[in-house]
């Protein structure tokens, strides 16, 4: 069994992502599942967003999911289904937010991205179902990553969060992780083109907040440490894009 594999792209620039899953296809022969993870913020009033403002996150957020699940589609619809391995012949799993339907002021980049990822899942879900290729979304609300340590990392912040929280607990990256463990299994077979949104919070009128412009550093580590398990009885290859730093982090390993 070949060791994890760790390649640097950005998935907003299509050759690069090409280049990224041509290396994982030469380490590991093929892929069988993808977490489109990458996502970054670049907050601003909406009056004086610059358009590299706007074209940085959709190119990241958005840009870069299309490019990664049509690589990744690719090589499950040339591989086809192995028995030994999933009932699936490969699994797409979007990460995109709550904001995918919850207007945000002052993050209209960032909603709009995430918006049209969820319409992205969900007419490729229809289109490669056939091939027995899933694709499906997770949907966070607050979730404790540095990307937003300023609304929970004092208690006078969390108190305000958790008024918007129905469970009254900002989630970890657990949570997340073990979501798309169950939609990487084959305990979820039959489901394809839904999205599980974890605590959807709404923003009341007049909290809008402008993250500081370095709001692009993802909890990889956190993904990492706990994105692992068994799916089915036989070893998978994942792929994980995911965003550290201001650099894109391709991640493939292997359930075991």
């Amino acid at each position: 069994m070949k060791s994890d594999c760790y390649i640097q792209a950005d998935v907003s620039n299509e050759d690069q992502v090409k280049e990224m899953f041509n290396q994982t296809l030469q380490h590991f022969g093929t892929i069988d599942i993808l977490v489109n993870n990458a996502g970054l913020q670049k907050d601003s009033p909406f009056v004086d967003m610059t358009l590299d403002q706007w074209n940085r996150v959709i190119g990241v957020n958005l840009t870069g999911q299309f490019l990664c699940a049509r690589e990744a589609a690719k090589e499950f619809l040339r591989r086809g289904v192995q028995p030994q391995i999933s009932s699936a012949a490969g699994k797409i799993i979007c990460i995109s937010s709550v904001h995918e339907v919850i207007p945000w002021a002052g993050h209209v980049n960032y909603a709009a991205s995430k918006g049209g990822i969820n319409i992205l899942m969900q007419s490729i879900a229809q289109e490669l179902a056939p091939h027995k290729i899933r694709v499906n979304s997770i949907a966070p609300g607050a979730i404790k990553t540095p990307i937003n340590k300023s609304a929970w990392d004092t208690p006078e912040a969390e108190a305000k969060l958790l008024k918007l929280i129905p469970a009254k607990r900002v989630g970890d990256v657990e949570d997340i992780a073990k979501a798309a463990v169950w939609l990487a299994s084959d305990d979820s077979d039959y489901v394809t083109g839904i999205t599980m949104d974890g605590q959807r919070v709404e923003m009341a009128p007049g909290e809008i907040s402008f993250g500081e412009d370095q709001g692009t550093k993802a909890d990889a580590q956190g993904h990492r440490g706990h994105l692992s398990g068994t799916v089915g009885d036989a070893p998978a290859v994942l792929i994980m894009v995911q965003l550290e730093e201001t650099a894109t982090i391709e991640q493939s390993c292997r359930f075991n």
